[in-house]
């Protein structure tokens, strides 16, 4: 075994100054599974976030959903639900519950009761009732039920009886059970909540949190790891390893580092310039798929002069996104002509809307009053996603482009979480950011990123709202006749390429890279990663 293996609570800080000083293993950290995340996570309640960093380390760890997707088999499956009906008219949900799944039992809660009916209803409450008692508690909003507009779809969430919940929607929604199998629609306990309450303790449900799923909060250090116990009486087999260990280190350099001297046993989003090379290692176990998703540059389209689709138009003509495609992504990523993937059944390709052409770009630009240029800032995203695994390159490169046609950048970045808050008020003229896909409805494409409640949500980057393209989603939703949902998606990407409110970059491979003694890992599509499953074989297998 590796002697750089360090005891995690204290040997972990001084790696990360010196990155290479041994320390002793521990009994702790060798029944630990260690993934080295990109950042801190912003909560450990994914209904408040959409970011990917916080989703990979709370939504399928510490909680269930009542219904699942199953990539492989394209069908949603049970959990936390083990059935449900549908009324003929399609505005009622019954979902039946399992009986006998037991929340965390910690130092700050003890459940006298398994889930039943008024834990979903607790849950669903929280961000669709402004009167629920813990609706506003973190101070923040629920971008992802606002931006895809299950906030105004449901109706009510009533319990029938302990083990029965029915759903209401205003109208017919061919999306919406995809929503409900999201990372996104975790159910919480009641009990704590009322727990909570009673000690004036609220905030607590967001920073202490109590769910489900396979392992248990433990331990937060900031800048450093977030620990995770195995639950012991989680509904489905007991997860593979002891507990779970998210090391944070934010340069991509040191994650490698960490995941070559065995510091780290699984490491996502692999700098794209690394991957041949992690090919080459016989230690190291490289995974790919490919994932529903799409770099962009979006524009704030309240701020002059991107409020002006002549001048939008021309910056997307001005980028050589083909360059993009080689400097950035080595290759590991296809054009983008849609938002929406290549991959989708609803995919309709807009190839000459974003066309690289310069003479074409300052041609609008003199039309719309700039013949002589402006200066404008590009926001690049700080952390590595499978959708962009470097920002601030592929800014260098439209900085590059843009200077050709008089157009000159200012390349800003923040910490992730400052990035995130100002970015979510507006602040930018522009931001390479991107979206994976939570499931495989062409919906999650549109609404979470384009539509007005998306706007109002902050989930919306370029500022951008236009009732003509929410009457086309709306359309497209309210049927489940694939060819008519098809034509209002074609109408609708049509729509985004005349309006340019973003331009669609690259679909890239998602990579993930791990030691070779690592068992049970798969790359899923959708959503975050699953680590129930997952362990840490050694010489002798008895390391877990």
């Amino acid at each position: 075994m590796n002697k750089l293996r360090h005891a995690l609570n204290l040997g972990f800080a001084a790696f990360m100054l010196s990155a290479c000083s041994p320390a002793p293993e521990t009994e702790q950290s060798l029944k630990g599974l260690l993934y080295c995340a990109e950042g801190n996570p912003e909560s450990f309640n994914p209904q408040l976030v959409t970011s990917g960093t916080t989703l990979d380390m709370t939504a399928a760890q510490l909680y269930d959903r009542l219904i699942e997707f199953d990539a492989k088999q394209q069908t949603f499956v049970s959990a936390l639900a083990t059935s449900w009906e549908i009324s003929n008219d399609g505005l009622r949900y019954q979902f039946q519950l399992r009986e006998n799944v037991a929340f965390h039992r910690t130092e700050w809660f003890q459940p006298s009761r398994f889930l039943n009916a008024e834990d979903v209803v607790f849950s669903f409450n929280r961000w669709l009732d402004t009167d629920h008692p813990f609706h506003a508690v973190s101070g923040r909003g629920y971008p992802f039920f606002t931006a895809s507009g299950l906030t105004e779809l449901i109706h009510s969430v009533t319990a029938i009886d302990e083990h029965r919940v029915e759903i209401r929607i205003r109208q017919q929604d061919s999306s919406f059970l995809a929503n409900l199998a999201s990372d996104f629609a975790i159910i919480l306990s009641a009990e704590y909540g009322q727990q909570l309450l009673a000690e004036n303790n609220a905030w607590q449900m967001d920073s202490q949190p109590i769910g489900t799923g396979p392992f248990q909060f433990s331990q937060f250090r900031k800048d450093v790891m977030v620990r995770y116990i195995r639950h012991a009486d989680y509904w489905r087999e007991p997860a593979a390893s002891e507990q779970l260990v998210f090391r944070i280190a934010q340069s991509d350099h040191k994650r490698m580092l960490m995941l070559l001297t065995q510091d780290c046993d699984i490491s996502p989003y692999p700098p794209a310039r690394d991957i041949q090379w992690l090919r080459d290692k016989p230690e190291i176990t490289l995974q790919d798929t490919i994932s529903p998703n799409t770099a962009f540059w979006a524009f704030n389209t309240e701020r002059p002069p991107f409020d002006d689709p002549r001048v939008r138009q021309a910056l997307a003509h001005a980028v050589n996104r083909n360059a993009i495609l080689n400097t950035v992504y080595f290759d590991h990523a296809v054009r983008a002509d849609s938002i929406l993937p290549n991959t989708s059944w609803a995919h309709h390709a807009t190839p000459s809307a974003y066309r690289y052409d310069p003479e074409l770009a300052r041609s609008l630009l003199a039309e719309a009053g700039y013949e002589n240029g402006f200066s404008m800032e590009i926001w690049a995203l700080p952390v590595q996603r499978a959708y962009n695994p470097n920002a601030r390159l592929m800014a260098e490169r439209i900085q590059a482009d843009l200077t050709a046609i008089g157009v000159q950048v200012n390349i800003v970045s923040y910490e992730w979480s400052t990035f995130r808050r100002r970015l979510g008020l507006g602040e930018h003229d522009s931001v390479l950011i991107g979206w994976s896909a939570d499931h495989a409805d062409p919906d999650n494409f549109f609404r979470p990123l384009l539509s007005c409640a998306a706007k109002e949500s902050g989930n919306n980057r370029a500022q951008w709202c236009d009732p003509m393209f929410d009457e086309l989603l709306s359309a497209a939703i309210s049927s489940n006749d694939l060819d008519v949902r098809e034509a209002y998606y074609l109408q609708a990407q049509n729509h985004l390429a005349q309006e340019v409110p973003l331009l669609p970059i690259a679909h890239s491979v998602r990579f993930q890279a791990s030691r070779q003694n690592i068992q049970g890992l798969e790359l899923e599509p959708f959503g975050g990663i699953q680590l129930r499953k997952v362990s840490r074989q050694s010489v002798n297998s008895e390391e877990q």
